[in-house]
């Protein structure tokens, strides 16, 4: 009873928000559906890994429609049909009605919702039609195109111990992320780091004590804005970073398929940063702090002190340190929007975090966003210093392939 009650209560919000989505000040219906798409994910409680697959997905079925529509870039994946005479709003409903009723079914129901409320704003007509017919047909090549990602691969993470030797019984996340098929490089090793610092090196002793000091659970040299940063980036969906590319796209003087390219963009270089970093996060292995933190005798280093009751802010999440996934994540974003904005006046970057229980956070430039995710995951208690940058520069290089496919000049 309840789940229905909360299922028509989302049906009505997301319909609320396509009727009136007009308040913001430069909403299409790219960024319309990419908000829709994002609560899918979420409440469909996908973890951050496959709903970022699913948003990238849903975001070149609508861009590879649009564009066939409007036939304004040169750059596509598919050999769509040009359909100038179609909606192009309606290519665009129909494509995420198709991608995230196949992707989220759960979600089905919201979905649909949506998708009918979008399309009564659309007089019937043939070009009402040929718009669904282009959604629908670029939605049905991504989904065939990315069908066997290796997104689904078996997973067989074995844990490291000595037999008979207790080790924590619980499976780190997505061992095997690694090895799927990427959207722009080509393959998940192409921008592998270095191995961290060593652990006899000073650059190692000055980050441990740094996450050591700032990021323990009751630090009292975290200040309290700190503390609000480190709650506001424990949010790890998608949506925390789309927010932030809404904040580009929904500029004056956009353009739909614009839009639809940027959010193309984004997404695969996302998707592909997160496959690059967890290729390297297996094959380096390395400890987080809590484990580090609480073994400092063991490490050769003398300047390391051991705290055998210390522990992190956060929750440590369940995969290996060594790089920063976040960092990676905002490295691409930012990157992709500093190419976008170019010489342009930057919009006010705003973005909100349920996490933190719905608060918003904003920034003047994308390098004072991206210095402030680094710090964060310090804050956090989960990432050393030179982790968060080699993550950030990773995403900066996988960002140029999507700069370079998608965002050259007109």
């Amino acid at each position: 009873m309840h789940r229905h009650m909360r299922q028509y209560i989302s049906i009505i919000l997301l319909i609320s928000a396509l009727l009136f989505a007009c308040s913001a000040a430069q909403a299409d219906a790219v960024t319309d559906w990419n908000r829709i798409a994002g609560d899918a994910v979420v409440n469909a409680g996908l973890g951050p890994l496959p709903a970022d697959r699913v948003l990238a997905i849903a975001s070149t079925a609508v861009y590879e429609a649009t564009n066939a529509i409007t036939q304004r870039y040169p750059v596509s994946d598919l050999e769509l049909k040009a359909v100038s005479d179609a909606s192009v709003d309606a290519a665009i409903a129909a494509a995420n009605r198709r991608v995230l009723a196949e992707l989220v079914p759960s979600q089905q129901a919201v979905i649909i919702a949506a998708y009918q409320a979008a399309l009564a704003k659309i007089p019937d007509s043939s070009m009402k039609a040929g718009g669904i017919t282009a959604g629908e047909e670029a939605a049905r090549l991504i989904l065939a195109m990315r069908a066997n990602d290796g997104s689904e691969a078996d997973e067989q993470y074995r844990p490291y111990t000595t037999p008979g030797s207790y080790v924590p019984t619980v499976i780190p996340e997505a061992p095997y992320w690694g090895g799927m098929q990427p959207w722009l490089m080509t393959g998940a090793d192409q921008f592998r780091p270095g191995p961290p610092p060593a652990l006899t090196s000073e650059r190692w002793a000055r980050d441990y004590d740094e996450v050591k000091n700032l990021g323990g659970k009751n630090s009292t040299h975290r200040t309290i804005e700190q503390t609000d940063i480190a709650r506001f980036w424990e949010e790890v969906m998608p949506p925390i970073y789309h927010g932030i590319v809404r904040s580009v796209a929904e500029s004056p003087g956009r353009e739909v398929t614009q839009n639809a390219r940027l959010f193309a963009a984004v997404t695969q270089a996302t998707n592909d940063a997160l496959i690059a970093v967890f290729d390297a996060k297996y094959h380096y292995n390395f400890w987080r702090p809590v484990t580090a933190i609480r073994n400092g005798d063991t490490d050769g280093n003398e300047a390391t002190q051991r705290d055998s009751s210390w522990l992190p802010y956060i929750e440590t999440p369940m995969h290996p340190e060594y790089p920063c996934a976040h960092c990676i994540v905002s490295g691409t974003v930012g990157a992709i929007l500093q190419a976008e904005i170019g010489s342009r006046p930057a919009p006010i970057l705003t973005t909100t975090s349920q996490a933190a229980g719905g608060l918003v956070r904003s920034w003047r430039t994308v390098d004072d966003f991206t210095r402030e995710v680094i710090d964060a995951r310090i804050y956090d208690g989960v990432h050393y210093r030179n982790s968060g940058e080699i993550g950030s520069a990773m995403g900066k290089q996988i960002a140029n392939l999507a700069i370079m496919k998608y965002l050259q000049p007109e």
